[in-house]
């Protein structure tokens, strides 16, 4: 348990913190989800419409430090390809 003043108001910051990034990383994967469920369904313009509104999230997300850049941007390369390969 802490002790100090300072260690105590650490564990509120840090209970704040975790709240707000796993609120911003529930809504990154329910977006994502909902891109996936789209491709599952075979629906290309559904699809591209989820990922629009999908992409700018999950490059948020990495802005704030809730997954690294390269993985969100792998992420959202990804789901490109399989909504662009559905098109073709």
């Amino acid at each position: 348990m802490a002790n100090t003043n300072s260690a105590k108001k650490a564990v509120r910051k840090i209970a704040r913190r975790t709240a707000v990034n796993r609120a911003r990383r529930s809504r990154m994967r329910t977006y994502v989800r909902k891109v996936e469920e789209a491709i599952a369904a075979g629906d290309a313009a559904d699809a591209a419409s989820a990922l629009q509104s999908a992409a700018p999230i999950v490059m948020r997300a990495a802005q704030h430090g809730i997954i690294h850049k390269n993985a969100a941007s792998r992420k959202v390369s990804r789901l490109t390809a399989r909504v662009k390969a559905m098109s073709a």
